[in-house]
């Protein structure tokens, strides 16, 4: 069961149904069982002291995932900075919701199992979120 919640933010223009619909089909296309995922949207402050608290990092980011996978259950906390995406955003010249989407997987994919240490699997990674995005935008959404 994937679910979406708001700390002091709104994510414009998205639909939450669909988000979940389609997280929870890449998770069974990874041959996984989707557990309790939750997507915690927050602004840069709240995640830059996530990620100094548990992280012992001093930077802003877009995503932290907190990994609960047991055997092929897939379970986690994603939180993610609403102000880092829109950022993000801008400066790739993509539209928010499909940088939303690209964190929200890519997240989603740390809990399947893929790292992004190496070049290599940074590839693999950013191929894997190319092949739900186009599945997502396929829907017609």
């Amino acid at each position: 069961m994937i679910e979406l919640h708001y700390i002091d933010v709104e994510v414009p223009g998205m639909s939450p149904e669909l988000l979940v619909l389609w997280l929870n089909d890449c998770v069974l296309s990874e041959e996984k069982k989707p557990g309790v995922v939750n997507l915690i949207c927050c602004n840069d402050e709240y995640l830059f002291n996530i990620n100094k608290e548990f992280l012992k990092h001093s930077y802003y980011t877009d995503i932290i995932t907190f990994d609960y996978c047991e055997n092929d259950v897939v379970g986690g906390d994603l939180y993610i900075s609403i102000d880092r995406v829109k950022e993000n955003a801008e400066s790739l010249k993509e539209p928010f919701n499909t940088e939303f989407r690209r964190v929200c997987i890519h997240g989603v994919l740390h809990l399947c199992g893929f790292s992004d240490k190496s070049h290599q699997q940074k590839k693999a990674m950013r191929d894997k979120e190319n092949y739900y995005l186009e599945k997502y935008v396929s829907r017609g959404t």
